[in-house]
């Protein structure tokens, strides 16, 4: 990711071991607490794809959006939010750690105490990507599909550059909203609405 806004949109570097390597899931994890200084995912096809961290202002809108979901599912007791630190292995076997995300509480304690320490294994009911300047769009747009066909419920692909919200759900069209001020979560996350104002321009 990059740290200015005129900074060109560059893809993720993709790095292909199979078949020669196949990393399991524990291997992944290992490799990921071992680079920490990357932000790493697998695509379904075995790809690793590496990113480096964010720039100051992707990292202050991203702790918003995290502050304003994580506030919310307190209040409500209802599931858990996931920062961009999180992985969870999709059913089509990519490992994806979205932005910001939720999951149910009932499903979080059908998973074994093992599972609850490793990437974990099932597709948020709800994710939110947040394009920084160099992420392409395409590239985040297909990311919305994939986590839609992976049982995901509600995703937000929300672009500061153009202060528009790209709003996924199954089985329709994306819907995007120009200039919001809010965005709301229902009825997938009933009361949560996300103000917009700091994630636009960051006070600062």
């Amino acid at each position: 990711m990059a740290t200015s806004s005129t900074s060109p949109t560059i893809p993720p570097l993709k790095l292909q071991l199979a078949p020669t390597l196949c990393l399991d899931d524990d291997q992944l994890l290992a490799v990921c607490e071992q680079n920490r200084e990357l932000r790493i995912e697998r695509s379904a096809e075995g790809k690793l794809e590496m990113m480096s961290p964010a720039g100051g202002k992707t990292a202050d809108r991203n702790a918003e959006l995290i502050m304003q979901l994580r506030l919310w599912a307190r209040e409500t007791g209802t599931g858990r939010a996931f920062d961009s630190s999180g992985g969870f292995v999709l059913p089509n076997g990519a490992m994806r750690s979205p932005d910001a995300s939720w999951v149910a509480i009932s499903r979080l304690r059908r998973l074994s105490s093992r599972d609850q320490e490793r990437f974990l294994p099932l597709c948020p009911e709800f994710v939110a990507e947040l394009r920084s300047p160099s992420d392409p769009l395409q590239a985040l747009q297909d990311k919305m599909v994939e986590y839609l066909a992976n049982g995901c419920r509600l995703a937000w692909l929300i672009d500061p550059s153009t202060r528009r919200v790209h709003v996924y759900r199954p089985e329709s069209a994306a819907e995007v909203l120009d200039e919001p001020e809010t965005v709301a979560g229902d009825p997938e996350l009933p009361g949560f609405r996300l103000e917009l104002a700091e994630i636009w321009q960051p006070s600062w």
